[in-house]
């Protein structure tokens, strides 16, 4: 493997043994370059050298070669450059496609030279020798040896294209591009087989592509381009299918297009849907699918006449026509009546399958057979009208097919329609999607319906017919093709009819009372009978005297039908028991059936695998002895070639049977001796060239010697004369410079004129490209200063404005933090005096405290000395007391020229008193404004504690919240109400109570 610094050292290596015609060394060189690990990364180079590349497989027919180079470059181009790889795939194609034509017009070029060689001669003798040996003729076989590995090389080259190109989102266009060259190839040069292979290549790809949904670069179904390019695959598929008249390809296609619009879930557009029920019409057609052919006409003449504004009358007709014929074709009778069970469910089976693919959806747990039959085909295209677009034969030989009952003159009516229907048909211009039409293909097919008719029409008739009147009723076949219509008819049921061939007639029905047909008119007979009897003789009424001659008829019937009901339907459970065990019965036998087919057919392929590796290696074994004989043979003559070129009269083979192995010892012996024979002489001959040798260099020295003196005079003579030649030359040219030199002297004048004048212009012209050049740099150099000027004015602005406003931030940054200083100082400055305050209140709390304490033990003690209860007292003590009482255990805040003034006078304020209303109330306690709702909000303490320090207006305001009543801002705070509290202690209750500490119930929050 050779190792190359640069890709282009590759390529220029290639060429050179191109050049010397080393094809597979150049190829084998580009191969290990491809191929390496070193070279991963794209690069123009890499495009042209796999250019080179798959020039060399096509010329060599390398098609391995060709696959594994153009994997590896797949690896290098996937993310980066996929265009180089579609652009090398395309080479390669069209390289392929060009060789095998090449080759194709080589082949008819060598035959018509065959042709024409000899005008005289009809073959010439090499060729009917070599007909008469392969039998084939002369263009067979310049085909084999020019035409056919070439176009298994182009086959090869497809299947390579499509393995490299498959389930990969970025190449799909070549990918559909490659299959519709592969169709056309096999469609131009009738490749039946190759096709199949590439219809299930194709049909792996996308297994593979739903099999592995985890795959990078996985093509996208449900995006339209994806599935836009894989229908037209798919139907492209199907056209070659059905020009190669490959039908169960055709119907394999049909499947797979279903496949695929069951799998995205989407309908493709109308004019697919023309190809694709034009297409199984012709299927259907082809496998006698009479029913399933004319549905498929049905759809195609719906989507025709919805979908084709362009459709002409003319083509309405005619596609309307063959779909009211191809409903008439179908046979008139069920074909798979008197089938076994499981006859019946593969129909099933089948008719659920095809109804698929005509875009019937049937529930398969129904039985379907009446969904998809003639019957219901023919009323709906009465229904929506197919029938009133058909041509008025079709109309009329309709009617007389399903509706008339002529036995006798139908036949001389249907002959002229026949002959007019047999004539329509052609191509449609409005229709391109659509096959010609052409309705004499449904000749037969309706002959066969008449004479189904004609028989079922004349079997309610006669009962017996001469095999004479028989053929003249049906005139359009011959009475053998009746007879074989007929005895289908009498397997299905759907005629009864005997023929006798010794009496010469045809007997219709049983002849007995209980044949169908002789049953359903003696019924009509009887029902015409009972009813014109009962309108001449009406019946009169009668009572009856049936229930007194038997009173318990009606339970006996009862019982009996109860019984007969109970019996059928034991009966009906052992039909379906036994229908259940025969099921299971060949359900059993065809597995036993199946696993024993499946034991035979790997011993089978067990066995011919045997006989093949015994081939196998028998084919060995003889083209091994073979080559041995082959090798001996050789070696044989060549050592009689030796012998007899050594003067040797004696062959190794006169009188003995040699082996190969003797004769390969005797030939080695042979070949020692002639070896050592040569190697003598050998050495005899140098001994005497070294003395010949010897001799010859003794004698030619003096000789030598004498040659070179005479040598050196001759060129010691020559040397003297050149050089006086040399001499002489030098002194002419001399001579000669002087006399030019003489001859210019004069013009030397006026070339310093000239001189002068070209310099001076030159001067003035150089002066004044100079002061244009200073000026436009100066001009340049003013322009370029103002550029800076300006810019250093634009620069210095904008850093003096972030300067400013670098300078408002950090001003309002300080600002900030002084402002939260300040609020944290204050902050602190406040709670510390509401702690100062409220510690001050708690201290007032307990002195109030414990003169209440002591007020009431005085009281209680002088109520159990004189009083027996507190509203005996008297008023004035009752007044006073809580009034004197009032100002020492307020729990509001006094100033202290108040509390001087108090002191003095031993009276409440006056405020007080007016505050709490009378003198007989006991005022809150101190917890009942801080603890129990009515507190003062938040901004009260703020707006007093912070920000000033004059105290409030009112000094009653701290401590009573707000000077309002009790009552009211206890109620409306959530605290208690104040007028408890006389009942206690103030005279209103006659119920003394037990005294209880006023003490808080929620401790004062700061």
């Amino acid at each position: 493997m050779a190792n190359f610094a640069r890709a282009e050292n590759a390529l220029k290596r290639a060429d050179e043994l191109i050049n010397v015609g080393q094809k597979q060394d150049a190829l084998q060189a580009l191969h290990d370059l491809i191929t390496s690990k070193r070279y991963r990364a794209w690069q123009k180079t890499l495009e042209r050298i796999m250019f080179k590349y798959v020039e060399l497989c096509v010329d060599m027919r390398k098609g391995r070669f060709a696959k594994d180079g153009l994997i590896q470059y797949r690896i290098v181009c996937q993310q980066v450059n996929v265009s180089s790889l579609e652009e090398v795939i395309k080479h390669f194609m069209h390289l392929s496609s060009e060789k095998a034509e090449q080759a194709r017009t080589r082949a008819q070029a060598l035959e018509e030279a065959l042709d024409v060689d000899d005008l005289e001669a009809d073959n010439r003798p090499e060729d009917l020798m070599l007909s008469y040996v392969s039998g084939e003729k002369g263009k067979d076989r310049s085909d084999r040896e020019l035409v056919t590995p070439w176009f298994k090389f182009l086959w090869e080259t497809y299947r390579t294209v499509l393995e490299i190109l498959r389930n990969n989102s970025k190449l799909e266009a070549l990918y559909a591009m490659t299959a519709h060259r592969a169709f056309q190839f096999c469609k131009q040069y009738k490749r039946t087989t190759e096709f199949r292979r590439l219809c299930e290549i194709i049909r792996n790809h996308l297994a593979n592509l739903n099999k592995y949904r985890d795959q990078r670069d996985r093509p996208d179904l449900s995006a339209p381009e994806s599935l836009h390019l894989y229908l037209d695959t798919r139907f492209e598929q199907l056209k070659i299918a059905t020009e190669l008249e490959l039908w169960q390809e055709a119907f394999r296609s049909v499947e797979d297009i279903h496949g695929l619009m069951c799998m995205v879930k989407k309908t493709p557009k109308s004019s697919l849907m023309v190809v694709y029920y034009a297409k199984l019409t012709e299927i259907f057609w082809i496998s006698a699918s009479h029913l399933y052919h004319a549905y498929a006409w049905f759809k195609l003449f719906t989507l025709q006449k919805n979908f084709n504004k362009n459709l002409s009358q003319k083509d309405l007709q005619l596609i309307a026509s063959s779909v009211v014929l191809a409903a008439l074709s179908v046979a008139p009778y069920n074909q798979t009546s008197g089938a076994s069970h499981l006859e019946h469910e593969n129909e099933k089976e089948r008719r659920i399958r095809m109804a698929n693919l005509l875009g019937f959806n049937l529930d398969p747990k129904v039985d379907n057979r009446e969904v998809l039959s003639r019957s219901l085909l023919l009323s709906e295209l009465v229904s929506k009208g197919v029938l009133s677009c058909a041509t008025q034969e079709v109309k009329d030989l309709y009617h007389l097919l399903e509706h008339e009952f002529l036995p006798l003159d139908a036949a001389s009516r249907l002959q002229p329609l026949l002959t007019k229907i047999s004539k329509l048909g052609g191509k449609l211009s409005s229709a391109s999607s659509v096959p010609e039409v052409q309705l004499s293909q449904y000749i037969p097919a309706l002959e066969k319906l008449a004479t189904l008719r004609l028989l079922q029409q004349v079997s309610q008739v006669y009962q017996t017919m001469k095999m004479e009147s028989l053929s003249e009723i049906i005139p359009f076949l011959d009475f053998s093709m009746v007879e074989k219509i007929s005895v289908d008819a009498v397997k299905h049921n759907f005629i009864a009819m005997k023929i006798d061939h010794m009496k010469g007639i045809v007997v219709f029905g049983n002849l007995g009372l209980e044949s169908d047909g002789l049953r359903v008119h003696l019924t009509n007979f009887a029902e015409s009978l009972n009813k014109a009897r009962a309108m001449i003789y009406p019946a009169v009424e009668k009572a009856s005297k049936l229930a007194e001659i038997l009173p318990g008829l009606g339970e006996v019937v009862d019982k009996e039908h109860k019984r007969l009901l109970a019996r059928k339907s034991i009966i009906e459970k052992r039909k379906e028991e036994q229908e259940r065990q025969l099921l299971e019965m060949e359900r059993e036998e065809e597995s036993r059936r199946l696993k024993m087919q499946k034991i035979t057919e790997e011993a089978e392929q067990k066995r011919l695998a045997a006989e093949f590796e015994q081939r196998r290696m028998e084919r060995i074994r003889q083209e091994i002895e073979e080559r041995e004989l082959e090798e001996a043979q050789a070696l044989l003559e060549e050592t009689e070639k030796r012998i007899r070129k050594g003067g040797k009269k004696k062959s190794i083979l006169e009188g003995e049977k040699l082996t190969k192995q003797v004769l390969m010892e005797r030939a080695l012996t042979e070949q020692l001796k002639e070896r050592q024979e040569m190697e003598k002489k050998l050495q005899k001959l140098a001994k005497t060239m070294d003395y010949l040798e010897r001799a010859k260099r003794e004698e030619a020295a003096p000789l030598i010697e004498a040659a070179f003196q005479q040598r050196l005079v001759e060129e010691r003579v020559l040397h003297e004369r050149e050089q006086q030649l040399e001499v002489e030359l030098s002194r002419q040219h001399h001579d000669g410079d002087l006399r030019e030199k003489n001859r210019l002297a004069r013009m030397v004048d006026n070339k310093l004129i000239f001189q002068e004048r070209v310099m001076s212009c030159r001067q003035v012209e150089f002066d004044r490209r100079r002061e244009e050049r200073e000026e436009r740099i100066s001009q340049i150099i003013q322009a370029r200063k103002k550029e800076r000027e300006f810019k250093r004015k634009k620069i210095f602005y904008v850093r003096s404005e972030e300067e400013r406003l670098r300078k408002l931030h950090e001003e309002e940054e300080a600002r900030k933090l002084e402002e939260a200083e300040r609020r944290r100082k204050e902050d602190t400055e406040r709670k510390a005096k509401l702690d100062e305050i409220a510690e001050k209140q708690r201290q007032r709390e307990r002195e109030l405290e414990e003169k209440e304490r002591l007020r009431r033990e005085a009281l209680l003690g002088r109520s159990t000395e004189g009083l027996t209860r507190p509203s005996e007292l008297p008023a004035g003590s009752r007044s006073s007391e809580p009034g004197a009482a009032t100002a020492p255990t307020s729990g509001k805040y006094v100033p202290r020229f108040k509390r001087e003034r108090a002191e003095g006078s031993g009276q409440a304020p006056l405020s007080e008193s007016d505050h709490w209303g009378s003198g007989s109330r006991v005022p809150p306690s101190q917890p009942d404004h801080w603890g129990s709702g009515s507190r003062a909000p938040p901004s009260q303490s703020d707006h007093w504690g912070s920000g000033s320090r004059a105290p409030p207006q009112d000094p009653e305001r701290v401590g009573s919240g707000a000077g309002r009543p009790l009552s009211h801002d206890s109620d409306r705070m959530g605290g208690s109400r104040a007028p408890q509290e006389p009942d206690k202690w103030g005279g209103s209750s006659s119920k003394p109570e037990p005294w209880r500490p006023s003490r808080a119930r929620n401790p004062p929050r700061v």
